[in-house]
């Protein structure tokens, strides 16, 4: 004890305790795993084969059941998007995944959200209609599409729905839904982005054509796990919960990415956004790619960003990345004014004072 009755401390390197279910790991380390909800180091695996089953989704048997009709009959298919960075991402996944499995009469509308608003509306359906298709396969959007639904089978539309967010007291009378977060589900992780959604059915519906003796020597199984790397952007960029489904999720597409293994236009996204591949993180495809995907659906119209997700042309692919960084730009710049405006409002609010301010204000312009 000094004079003045201060206790001297004294700093000392952690005592290392030993816990079974971590063995000899740091102990700080430790508490870190502790503290996001993590009991063993087997949780800490982020192989492949510790995803669960596809099959634990309500609705799957149905879902590959009505693909697989679809498949055998090369029916015509419209894949009807969200515009935002998952919705983009589902899209793709739906494009290539469907196409890896032998589908050949592939078209997507995305809606212009400046148009036509959210999900599978009467609108999208009568915009849709113009393709013939004879089904409709919504991502990330769908699961509160009522009237988009009734619609598209009064024409005759075979309707399947994958989508991840909550559900209303009435579902759509959809031929098959696909969705972890249906009441009474058993999947083991309820925050599977859009994309998480669509990239399991795709397994989900591989398996089933492999039991049926689909592939052989003619026609090779294909290795769905080069999607990956749009399920880790998806999934980061929209702002799941990274549950042990989806940290292994994003991983492995970061793991491919890093290796030179992304599809070109996330390839050129990485280098317009001034990152580099072999380093990547969740970070940057949180705030760096996602936002100049998402800026396609903001500014202009997201069709832009889905082209530039599943095109194969390195040169087109690096050409449509430029545009979205001068749309995410210009989305900053339209932002920036928004909050320049917004505080001089707030300024100039008489109503609150420092001590009655709440603890948040809502400002609305029709012109923001």
């Amino acid at each position: 004890m000094y004079s003045h009755g201060v206790q001297k401390t004294i700093l000392t390197r952690p005592v290392k305790v030993m816990h079974p279910q971590f063995g000899d790991m740091d102990p700080i380390l430790q508490r870190i795993f502790a503290a996001r909800g993590i009991r063993s180091l087997a949780e800490l695996e982020r192989t492949l084969n510790k995803l669960p089953s596809p099959w634990l989704l309500t609705g799957m048997e149905t879902m590959v059941t009505a693909l697989l009709q679809l498949l055998k009959s090369q029916q015509r298919i419209t894949i009807v998007g969200d515009f935002d960075a998952d919705g983009a991402t589902s899209c793709a996944v739906a494009l290539r995944g469907l196409a890896l499995l032998g589908f050949r009469q592939l078209n997507f509308i995305v809606p212009n959200r400046f148009e036509y608003g959210y999900g599978l509306t009467p609108e999208i359906v009568e915009l849709a209609q113009q393709q013939q298709p004879d089904a409709i396969i919504t991502v990330d959007n769908g699961i509160s599409s009522l009237a988009g639904v009734e619609a598209a089978k009064a024409l005759g539309i075979q309707v399947l729905i994958t989508d991840h967010h909550l559900p209303g007291p009435q579902l759509p009378v959809a031929d098959a839904i696909v969705n972890p977060n249906l009441p009474e589900d058993k999947f083991p992780s309820r925050n599977l982005a859009g994309v998480g959604v669509m990239f399991y059915i795709l397994l989900a519906l591989r398996n089933r054509m492999r039991e049926q003796g689909h592939f052989n020597a003619h026609v090779p199984e294909p290795n769905l796990a080069q999607l990956l790397d749009y399920v880790a952007l998806g999934t980061v960029a929209d702002v799941v919960a990274l549950d042990d489904v989806n940290r292994v999720l994003v991983h492995q597409g970061l793991l491919r990415i890093r290796s030179g293994h992304a599809h070109p236009g996330i390839v050129e996204l990485v280098h317009i956004s001034g990152r580099q591949l072999q380093s990547l993180s969740a970070a940057d495809l949180g705030f760096a790619l996602g936002p100049r995907l998402n800026a396609a659906g903001r500014m202009d119209d997201m069709s832009l960003g889905i082209q530039c997700l599943i095109t194969e042309d390195v040169q087109l692919a690096r050409e449509i990345a430029q545009q979205l960084d001068e749309l995410n730009k210009d989305r900053r710049d339209v932002e920036g004014q928004m909050k320049i405006e917004a505080m001089k409002l707030l300024t100039e609010m008489k109503a609150f004072d420092a001590k009655h301010l709440p603890a948040g204000v809502c400002l609305f312009d029709k012109e923001w």
